[in-house]
């Protein structure tokens, strides 16, 4: 038996990544892994070649000169492996029956819509449905091939890509609002003014989250106004209704026309990235690769490997 039937593809894989993206953390993202799955990963390759392939400091990740030769020899494999899939992939992608994704709202609009024209163009005969829904379901039991959530809300036991980079959480008003009642400068000035509530899918009122690590709060705002969608929380907002709490990406286009204004800034909080699942009980349909590769260049992020 050689070599080659005791070390896990996976784990090469995850080797060549982290070089690549000079980090754990940076090529547990690309891979959709832990950084202790992706620790736990090199540590059993390098116990079954009995050989250190990197250097780790506190700083920064390094190849040892067996590690940088064993990269090398891995990438150009890699590359022909990928090569070779890619057209089976293509293949299949542009023929295979109906790609089902269960969406909720933001995601929608900020990811798959500006996917749509190109996934057309890539796989012109998947019959492509995307249902958007807010409420958290069983992507598996309602008979979806995926589902879009951002990352700590992913169930467990779910194969997940990310799509984006983490996202900011801002509360914003129109300036005729804050003309009318003045602009918070701290958080407990929320208390005097008319908050916009957050329906969540499950029909709970979201409390709003403000600042990171330690210093993070989640907090009950005061308000009259409920709405469970994001473009009509929007419209009230401009309209100069109260204040509302969105993802800063979502009013972009508002932000820059100057119609909503972020308040609060520095108190904005960071979120997860959204990330793509789907089940490990079910291969994942051959197109889903295109979408998911589709979003994540249009969001900056390299394809998967």
């Amino acid at each position: 038996m050689s070599l080659l039937d005791h070390i896990d593809f996976s784990d090469l894989r995850v080797f060549v990544t982290i070089l690549r993206t000079g980090s754990f953390k940076a090529a547990a993202i690309q891979l959709g892994l832990t950084p202790s799955a992706a620790s736990h990963a090199m540590k059993r390759l390098e116990d079954k070649l009995s050989t250190q392939l990197l250097y780790r400091s506190s700083r920064a990740v390094s190849p040892t000169a067996a590690g940088a030769e064993l990269a090398l020899q891995l990438e150009e494999g890699f590359d022909k492996i990928g090569a070779a899939l890619g057209m089976l992939d293509a293949a299949a992608a542009s023929s295979l029956g109906e790609l089902r994704i269960n969406v909720f709202a933001d995601a929608a609009h900020l990811l798959v819509e500006p996917a749509i024209p190109e996934f057309v163009k890539q796989c012109p005969n998947v019959k492509l449905a995307i249902v958007v829904d807010d409420r958290p379901i069983d992507i598996v039991s309602e008979g979806y091939d995926a589902g879009i959530r951002y990352g700590h809300y992913v169930p467990e036991g779910m194969v997940t890509a990310p799509l984006t980079r983490a996202h900011r959480w801002v509360a914003a008003a129109s300036p005729g609002y804050l003309r009318k009642y003045g602009r918070p400068v701290q958080l407990e000035d929320l208390a005097n003014h008319n908050c916009l509530q957050l329906l969540l899918g499950d029909n709970s009122s979201y409390k709003w989250e403000f600042g990171k690590g330690k210093g993070k709060q989640r907090i009950r705002v005061p308000g009259l106004v409920t709405i469970n969608n994001t473009a009509a929380t929007i419209t009230a907002a401009k309209a100069g209704v109260g204040i509302a709490y969105l993802l800063e990406a979502r009013i972009r286009k508002e932000i820059e026309e100057k119609s909503l204004e972020v308040v609060l800034p520095d108190f904005a909080a960071p979120s997860e990235p959204f990330h793509m699942y789907y089940s490990n009980r079910r291969h994942a349909h051959p197109a889903l690769r295109k979408l998911i590769d589709i979003i994540r260049i249009q969001h900056g992020l390299a394809r998967l490997r």
